[in-house]
């Protein structure tokens, strides 16, 4: 019953304990998630009162300026991921912990993406009001697409967050490093989003759909696997 009890908890169980934590200093200070909702805002204002209706269709429009902002508020968040664990070096404690290193990075994964979804959870929302997007039944589908890329972002954004936590240009090296990896992200959820925000089937939005789908699999599997050989006690 003592060796039972003594006993690890699992990656899962590991995973949760350590997204618990980070939701809870969050919670507490709120600082990252405020900082990057007020980014968020602020773009879609600005974007709005800088757009010509006589030029450009809002259909259009919408897309770009809801993903390029999702986009680097989210680079606010996933900054803070690691960030807060250097703070009298916790990281060594963290590391030293009887889990496995998935866990931590599964973990910090499971973080990021509330993180991201409550941004995302106000954003679209201000989106669809400013530029007046007709939205029916196709809230769900964008409710859809934007958790598929919020994952194919946490996913990336986490491992170059371990990666970039220790250097002295940190909050330059991150948005060099993820940047690149966020752009088929992007593209595929703008294409896909533009359709619904068009008012197309959801079928037309399909095939990017399908490219969500298949980085979120490969970035998820690749990250969690490359995860362990990026941090070292």
């Amino acid at each position: 019953m003592t060796d039972v009890a003594a006993s690890p908890p699992g990656m899962l169980a590991a995973a949760w304990l350590v997204a618990r934590k980070d939701l809870a200093i969050e919670f507490r200070t709120r600082t990252a998630f405020l900082s990057a909702l007020v980014f968020a805002l602020l773009g879609v204002t600005i974007f709005y009162f800088a757009w010509d209706a006589t030029a450009v269709a809002a259909s259009d429009l919408a897309p770009g300026v809801l993903w390029v902002i999702f986009t680097f508020a989210g680079l606010l968040g996933l900054q803070r991921s690691f960030g807060s664990e250097l703070a009298d070096r916790a990281v060594d404690g963290l590391l030293g912990a009887p889990i496995s290193r998935e866990s931590i990075y599964l973990g910090k994964a499971l973080a990021n993406l509330v993180f991201v979804s409550g941004i995302l959870a106000v954003t679209i929302p201000a989106v669809v009001l400013f530029y007046n997007l007709p939205f029916g039944t196709g809230i769900a589908a964008l409710a859809g697409i934007a958790a598929l890329a919020a994952v194919g972002l946490v996913a990336v954004g986490t491992l170059f967050s371990a990666m970039a936590v220790n250097t002295r240009m940190a909050e330059l090296l991150l948005p060099m490093l993820s940047l690149p990896f966020f752009v088929p992200v992007v593209m595929a959820a703008a294409q896909s989003s533009a359709r619904l925000m068009a008012g197309r089937p959801v079928a037309e939005a399909w095939p990017w759909l399908r490219i969500l789908v298949a980085f979120d699999i490969v970035f998820v599997t690749a990250c969690t696997l490359a995860f362990p050989f990026t941090l070292d006690e």
